[in-house]
């Protein structure tokens, strides 16, 4: 390896964990800072700056997933999103017993269907609710062929009390993309025909973090209720938003809070401003300059698979090459087989990459192999060495084949040690 090689500082592919704010951004969140630092709520002019900057940030909220302005809530990220539609979701069901017409389902805890690859602000608050005995919960395995959920399976898991469906858009850690939209239209005919008995509507939420920024989402194909948006995913900062379709009218959303009235009642607390502006540059950027984003993230991606494939040859096994499903331009997820190691123990031996094993959630799972790979059918041992590789707007060819002599690098260092079997 020559000296160009020494010479280059780390390179960043965690782009799925998080993106750094693009300077517009910064610039954007500088400025409200300076200029808008009053209170959204109040008539001086810093206020009305404050106000101006939140409706302009909701507006370009709306244009980038297709909706309208005033189906956009601010909350403080995409966690806090997820949480409100299913708690909603539950609270929403026990009080509209007085509006079904079918009253075998009033004894009944409400029911919500989700994946068994659902990021943990999904995940976690379900098996709450399960095992606090509020909610009715069935995890719908993936295809392990496709490690896509099938449309057939959720249909096939409605039950009478069944109120809610909650599927992310895309797996940040496979980059696999789910089938919301086809899955909509089925709930669609579906909830028509429950009327007709008298049962609850089935209401359809969509966590899109993963998505934004790198695929088109336009919540008027997608069909769906709820669609959640997370501002770190997509070079903006740590706040996120909720879509909800006709909010308050189509789609109930209840409080989790109780204050001064803001967003409509709906998330009472004075708003963020500069964090609400920077997220509202972040969301013009992506609807300027999406077909760029996309175009470019794709090419690296293949560029870096080949790569990756052309030094390791059958030494390793990439996990997001499934026949078949659409995903994520940007991801990749990569298995080293010999020798057979830790993902993180491949990772550590690397000079320059910084990436991860898998979701930022699971930094404590030490040497257990991710749920998410297992459930979309990568072996166990593959699951166990696997590294999450996931490129952004500005990485460039240069940047894959320094990482790609690091991981080989890094390899060899691991098969030179004596508890690793060497390459055959």
């Amino acid at each position: 390896m020559g000296d160009n090689y020494l010479q280059h500082s780390k390179i960043y592919l965690d782009y799925n964990a998080t993106t750094p704010p693009a300077e517009e951004v910064v610039e954007t969140v500088k400025e409200a800072l300076r200029e808008a630092w009053g209170n959204p709520s109040s008539s001086y002019t810093a206020g009305c700056r404050a106000k101006q900057l939140i409706d302009l940030a909701r507006a370009h909220l709306a244009k980038m997933v297709g909706g309208k302005p005033e189906d956009v809530i601010f909350t403080s990220g995409g966690t806090e999103a997820n949480n409100m539609v299913l708690f909603s979701a539950v609270e929403h069901f026990n009080t509209a017993s007085n509006e079904r017409q079918n009253k075998s389902v009033d004894w009944a805890l409400p029911h919500i269907i989700t994946s068994n690859v659902e990021h943990d602000s999904v995940a976690l608050p379900l098996l709450h609710l399960q095992k606090s005995q509020k909610a009715e919960v069935t995890f719908v395995p993936v295809c392990s062929v496709t490690g896509r959920v099938k449309v057939e399976d959720v249909i096939s898991a409605l039950r009478p009390n069944t109120c809610l469906v909650s599927i992310m858009l895309a797996n940040n850690e496979t980059g696999f993309l789910m089938p919301v939209g086809e899955l909509s239209r089925c709930l669609d005919s579906i909830s028509r025909e429950r009327h007709a008995q008298g049962l609850t509507k089935v209401l359809l939420h969509t966590d899109a973090a993963q998505a934004l920024g790198k695929v088109e989402v336009d919540v008027q194909e997608l069909g769906v209720n709820y669609l959640t948006i997370v501002g770190h995913k997509f070079y903006g900062p740590r706040i996120g938003a909720l879509y909800v379709k006709g909010l308050g009218n189509l789609s109930p959303l209840l409080p989790m809070f109780r204050g001064g009235g803001q967003e409509r009642n709906f998330r009472p607390g004075t708003e963020n401003t500069p964090m609400i502006a920077g997220l509202g540059k972040a969301a013009e950027l992506v609807s300027l300059n999406f077909t760029a984003y996309e175009d470019h993230m794709r090419s690296i991606r293949d560029y870096l698979e080949q790569r990756l494939m052309a030094v390791f040859k059958d030494r390793i096994r990439i996990n997001s090459q499934f026949s078949g499903p659409e995903r994520l331009p940007n991801t990749c997820n990569v298995s080293l087989l010999k020798p057979a190691v830790l993902g993180r123990d491949w990772l550590s031996h690397c000079q320059y990459l910084q990436a991860s094993v898998g979701a930022a959630c699971h930094s404590d799972r030490e040497d257990s192999p991710s749920p998410v790979l297992l459930n979309s059918g990568v072996p166990w041992d593959a699951a166990r060495s696997a590294v999450r590789l996931s490129v952004g707007r500005e990485t460039s060819k240069e940047d894959i084949d320094l990482i790609v002599r690091d991981l080989e690098q890094s390899a060899e260092l691991l098969s030179r040690k004596p508890s690793c079997p060497a390459w055959n």
